[in-house]
């Protein structure tokens, strides 16, 4: 029975968004329609990065506040160079950027402040809420310094097509996310450094005394999950050909969300990159049935909290019987 029950567990959150899909194919008539479909994809594709990057955070018993913070300030990074580029006056000196050193910085920058998180806690022994809450702060005000609290818009055609842009009739966004995770499953199940992050996860006192160097991996980690926040952060700001001061509000408690709800035990050294990709679809499918039913966004933050809330409890509740 209890083996049965173990079994069942692995599928919960396939189950949930099977019956999550047929509920609301019947409450409404445009859910299942093509358009819809890509739309949820596209909406999802940027969850899913920030995601598979607090998924491996997560497996190492930590956590990080800052994801949504981070997208904004590389979203809007990348947005300023492309615009306005670099000018020192005084040096009569002015430094354009194309779409690909454009790019690149934004990505320099998640890695910079994901590392700066990796250190903070491994070498001055922080603990991961308090260093990325801080953060959190540091990096939506040093936004708000970039663009002066103004959107950076127009940004060109090239970059706004790896947002709205198609190839092979599936959506550049989509690609992005698949690559990434296929990178990740492949990371975290064939190497030993995803070896090392579930071993950190699951008895950090082992993984030290077998020789594993907890603070680089850790360092390593923090710094992946700023890479893929600045990639999440290129999309949005690529889909809407604009950087928003305040993008990526509250995008860390999305991440964190399909994280836990893709079956990954806060505790640490438990969950898989695929359980977190079906968890942001269950994520992105709810929020888009909650807008198609015409419920109101107070209400579509009850619902998300209580869904988190439950998926908590149940795994909870299955690990006491493993």
């Amino acid at each position: 029975m209890i083996h049965q029950r173990i079994k069942i567990a692995k599928f919960q959150s396939l189950i949930a968004l099977v019956l999550m899909c047929v509920i609301l194919s019947f409450l409404s008539d445009k859910f299942l329609t093509p358009a819809n479909g890509w739309n949820v994809l596209r909406q999802i594709s940027v969850n899913i990065c920030i995601s598979v990057g607090m998924t491996l955070i997560i497996l190492t018993a930590g956590i990080d506040l800052s994801v949504g913070s981070i997208l904004a300030f590389s979203g809007a990074v990348v947005a300023g160079l492309l615009k306005f580029g670099i000018e020192m006056p005084s040096y009569d000196l002015y430094v354009g950027f194309t779409l690909l050193g454009g790019v690149l910085s934004g990505l320099l920058v998640g890695a910079a402040l994901g590392a700066f998180n990796g250190l903070v806690i491994t070498k001055f022994k922080v603990p991961p809420f308090v260093a990325t809450l801080a953060m959190l702060t540091i990096a939506r005000g040093f936004t708000m310094l970039w663009t002066k609290g103004y959107p950076i818009s127009s940004l060109g055609k090239e970059f706004a097509y790896i947002g709205t842009g198609w190839f092979l009739g599936v959506p550049v966004l989509v690609w992005i996310a698949a690559l990434i995770v296929i990178g990740a499953i492949i990371l975290t199940n064939r190497t030993a450094f995803g070896k090392y992050i579930y071993a950190i996860g699951g008895n950090e006192n082992a993984a030290r005394l077998s020789g594993i160097n907890i603070n680089r991996v850790k360092i390593w980690v923090y710094t992946l999950a700023g890479i893929l926040a600045a990639i999440g952060g290129i999309m949005v700001t690529s889909r809407l050909n604009s950087a928003q001061p305040n993008a990526g509000l509250s995008y860390e408690l999305d991440s964190i969300a399909a994280v836990v709800i893709g079956g990954t035990s806060l505790a640490g050294g438990r969950g898989t990159i695929a359980g977190t990709v079906l968890g942001a679809m269950i994520i992105g499918i709810l929020n888009n049935g909650l807008v198609l039913m015409d419920v109101s966004p107070f209400w579509q933050q009850v619902v998300k909290g209580a869904v988190i809330l439950l998926a908590v409890m149940i795994d909870k509740a299955n690990h006491k019987e493993e």
